[in-house]
């Protein structure tokens, strides 16, 4: 039986005994389809110092290859099919299944895939905002929704956000279903269970539930008013209706709060990663420059340089909706001396993206954010231009 997983590059620190050279097969789902096989994506597995091996998915999904690269840590699978996001995983990899997301047009949409292991049956994932809370009970909510609802183990379970409101809180968790009554229970703990998002055609973020924690809830992000992530990672035992009362409280509190423990040697080693994304950068090998800085938040998600490096590489690469993540998350980390002038430009930044869009209101809104913090002729130029604009219509 496959094994339902989606796993993203060095997020996954534990390690694992290298397995005899073998061969290598995977099964690729849709992450929005229940069900639906993925064919003609294209999978390459690469190791330092190796040939690569290569295999194409087939009608049924399955992609094998007879392989001399070991099954470990050290070996990277790719899976990469038109018109959908790009899945880079450290292996193990044989005989998992892996869910692959659709593109994304919106600039501020938002998919959350969530996986687990074959225990407890059923995870679900609930996402609140004001007004609103998406689950299998009401899978529709205002331009969000859940899309696949999966009760037999593995998922995957998605919700999509078509459009993100600005001045609104968003917060996502996970839900053990089977063992709602239990107040001792460690199966969600212990069902590697793992929280994926989306933004245009990236992988953006990868959450991993902690081992042998005792809880029935995993509250796992919010988004605040800004459109900035914000790592909660609390684990609480409560039923459904629980969970649900304990979400509103945080979309009206006064700020997230983060139950994260960065250790330093967390913090070393996303720096480390984060140096030598900039050495890619720097030879112009953009997308494996991205994958690093990628890793580099997802250890250190307030590492201020990391989300600047990757929103300078977002624009090169022409992944527009990223590069509003990465900016709106760096307004959030600036601080000390030029707190104003980090802002202020992220702002620009934003708003020259709305405005190649044609969104001249949400550009205009960003041009005048900017100039609050610092005075700038481009910042009046842009403002000069939107209320053209507006006018026009």
């Amino acid at each position: 039986m496959f094994k339902s997983c989606l796993r993203l590059s060095s997020l996954l620190l534990a390690t694992s005994l290298a397995l005899p050279a073998a061969a290598l097969e995977v099964k690729v789902l849709s992450a929005v389809v229940k069900d639906e096989k993925i064919a003609d994506a294209k999978i390459t597995w690469q190791r330092n110092g190796e040939s690569s091996v290569s295999a194409t998915s087939t009608a049924n999904g399955v992609a094998s290859a007879s392989s001399t690269l070991a099954d470990d840590n050290d070996t990277t699978m790719i899976i990469d099919k038109a018109g959908y996001s790009t899945l880079v995983v450290k292996c193990p990899c044989d005989g998992f299944t892996y869910a692959l997301s659709p593109v994304m047009q919106n600039l501020d949409g938002l998919r959350v895939v969530l996986t687990w292991g074959s225990t407890p049956s059923d995870l679900d994932s609930h996402l609140t905002y004001p007004a609103n809370h998406v689950f299998y009970v009401k899978k529709q909510g205002r331009d969000a929704n859940l899309d696949v609802d999966d009760t037999n183990s593995y998922g995957p379970e998605t919700i999509t956000i078509e459009q993100k409101h600005n001045g609104e809180r968003y917060v996502y968790a996970v839900h053990d279903y089977s063992n709602h009554s239990s107040k001792t229970s460690k199966a969600l703990g212990n069902s590697s269970a793992r929280v994926q998002v989306y933004v245009g055609q990236t992988l953006i973020r990868t959450y991993n539930v902690k081992p042998q924690q005792t809880a029935s809830s995993w509250v796992v992000f919010g988004i605040d008013e800004n459109g900035a992530f914000h790592d909660i990672d609390q684990y609480l035992s409560l039923n459904r209706e629980g969970l649900a009362s304990h979400l509103n409280s945080l979309i009206s509190a006064e700020s997230f709060e983060s139950h994260s423990l960065i250790t330093d040697a967390i913090k070393k080693e996303a720096k480390r990663i984060n140096t030598r994304g900039e050495k890619l950068y720097g030879e112009k090998k953009l997308e494996e420059a991205m994958y690093a800085f990628q890793d580099a938040v997802n250890l250190y998600p307030s590492f201020g340089q990391a989300y600047s490096n990757l929103g300078l590489t977002y624009q090169k690469l022409n992944r527009t909706a990223e590069a509003l993540w990465a900016n709106r998350k760096a307004i959030e980390l600036a601080s000390g001396n030029s707190k104003a002038r980090v802002q202020a430009s992220s702002y620009y930044n934003i708003a020259r993206i709305y405005e190649a869009s044609g969104r001249w209101q949400d550009a205009l809104d960003n041009f005048r954010k900017a100039k609050s913090l610092r005075e700038h002729s481009a910042y009046d130029s842009g403002i000069t231009r939107m209320q053209e604009k507006l006018n026009q219509q």
